[in-house]
């Protein structure tokens, strides 16, 4: 037992110090560490696996839909970033340069990748030429590099995986429903295999991405009441397929120019999985996410018959394809139980001498901490129906904890106070001027937009200035 307390003991407790807990969590958890190069992470085999899982889920639905991953240059030339001039004042404070190739001063410099948007549009120029080459519908898994300044593990990183949709159309309106389109993937993904509820729209002008004349994004809430942006999916028009010269034949032999998206979701969500779920005992992993999710963990190893009927009931939840380990180790008992749920690992399966006796074994709750006899000839049946109460049971934890934190606010006075004395969110209108957004930040102390609420109507007058609404938003502050 007091080995069980000496990790347990490594983690700070969530409602003394949020950050240092999530520091802890993430470090005693072995999901990441920081490598030599400042900023830029080391992605350890328990993170690594979380990342594979959310990486074969999104790839199922995306390739569901006809996209199709590629693979191009981690560098890009100077005179490509600077043909699309709002996309390149946008990452411009960000961008990472590559000078010299070995010993030789390269005769134009490139940048590592902060996203490639460029890439792409330089290759379609060379081989759209007809309707018949459209749509593409393309997406690379990889990583990019932004020079971040602050970085923390997972949530902002200079170096960090991501996959990275772009997609070309012939007409505005399929170009836009591709868009949308990726976009309830991802809330679907979120909510329903890492679940997560989420507060969806439109950004506004000064929050869309860099080029966009559309950005649509999820935001998670937080423990510690901060949004986060999980997804976002981007409509460029034909601002990047113009600048890049990329025009097609219709079929009346007429010139168009093409329509562009793109859409990313990055190892930012491992943050998000994290920071909803996790608790003072460490991770707590969605069933169908976790890449572990049955431990089983035989007591007094040692007496005769436990590790054969523990190896019995792990092979049995393997052959049903139920993602189950086996610690056969020799830690003590309560050492393992505390790691288990360390790591977060949905269930863990308790069997001893007494239970092998009375055909049972104890199936314990990570999210709950129940404890559950069975007959050992119903654990398959059982272990399946207990992921499914324990993927439910967190979002609707999740939820029940987003929607207790979110507060109206018709008046600056009200905004102010809730901003002063709560967390979460604050839903309140706005006029539409990028004067009012910038001065509500500056007066509630961080309360940036974080979407646009479509059909949704709380007050007839700007929150801030009292004139005319035009949209009601989701503020808040973000990671």
């Amino acid at each position: 037992m007091a080995n069980e307390k000496k990790l347990v003991e490594k983690i700070t407790a969530r409602d003394v110090d949020f950050a240092q807990w999530y520091t802890d969590v993430v470090k005693e958890a072995k999901l990441c560490d920081y490598s030599s190069v400042k900023g830029c992470l080391n992605y350890l085999p328990n993170g690594y696996a979380l990342w594979e899982n959310i990486k074969n889920n999104l790839d199922k639905r995306f390739k569901e839909t006809g996209v199709q991953n590629v693979y191009l240059p981690v560098l890009i030339p100077e005179s490509l970033l600077q043909k699309e001039k709002d996309h390149i004042k946008g990452f411009a404070p960000e961008v990472a340069w590559v000078t010299h190739g070995g010993l030789e001063e390269l005769e134009e410099r490139c940048c590592i990748r902060p996203t490639s948007e460029t890439l792409f549009c330089d290759y379609w120029q060379k081989i759209v030429k007809s309707y018949r080459d459209l749509p593409l519908v393309w997406n690379q898994w990889n990583s990019v590099l932004r020079w971040e300044k602050t970085t923390r593990p997972f949530l902002r990183s200079r170096e960090f995986l991501w996959q990275e949709g772009h997609t070309l159309h012939s007409t505005a309106e399929e170009a836009r429903k591709r868009c949308e389109d990726m976009f309830k993937i991802y809330y679907d993904f979120v909510t329903n295999d890492l679940a997560i509820p989420l507060i969806s729209g439109k950004k506004t002008e000064s929050e869309k991405f860099a080029g966009a004349e559309d950005t649509y994004t999820i935001e998670a809430m937080m423990h510690d009441g901060k949004a986060l942006q999980s997804g976002t999916s981007h409509y460029f028009g034909h601002s990047f397929a113009d600048a890049f010269g990329i025009k097609y034949l219709d079929q009346e032999n007429k010139l168009h120019s093409a329509y562009e998206t793109s859409w990313g979701m990055s190892t930012r969500i491992i943050g998000a999985i994290i920071m909803v779920h996790g608790d003072d005992s460490g991770l707590v992993l969605p069933p169908r996410i976790a890449p572990t999710q049955v431990m089983v963990i035989p007591i007094a190893q040692h007496k005769d018959g436990v590790l054969a009927k523990a190896n019995e009931i792990y092979k049995i939840l393997k052959d049903k394809d139920i993602r189950t380990k086996i610690d056969i180790s020799e830690k003590t008992p309560g050492y393992k139980f505390s790691e288990q749920e360390m790591l977060g690992i949905p269930i863990r399966i308790e069997i001893g001498p007494k239970d092998i006796e009375q055909n049972q074994c104890v199936i314990v709750r990570r999210d709950t901490s129940e404890k559950i006899t069975i007959k050992l000839d119903e654990v398959t049946e059982k272990v399946k129906e207990i992921l499914e109460l324990i993927q439910k049971n967190m979002y609707d934890k999740a939820k029940e904890f987003l929607d207790s934190h979110i507060y109206e606010a018709k008046t600056m006075d009200e905004f102010k106070d809730i901003s002063a004395k709560k967390i979460g969110f604050v839903k309140a209108s706005w006029c539409g001027d990028k004067s009012c957004e910038e001065n509500i930040k500056l007066e509630t102390n961080g309360f940036g937009s974080r979407c646009i609420l479509e059909n949704e109507h709380l007050s007839d007058k700007c929150v801030y200035c009292g004139k005319d609404a035009k949209e009601t938003i989701i503020w808040g502050k973000s990671y």
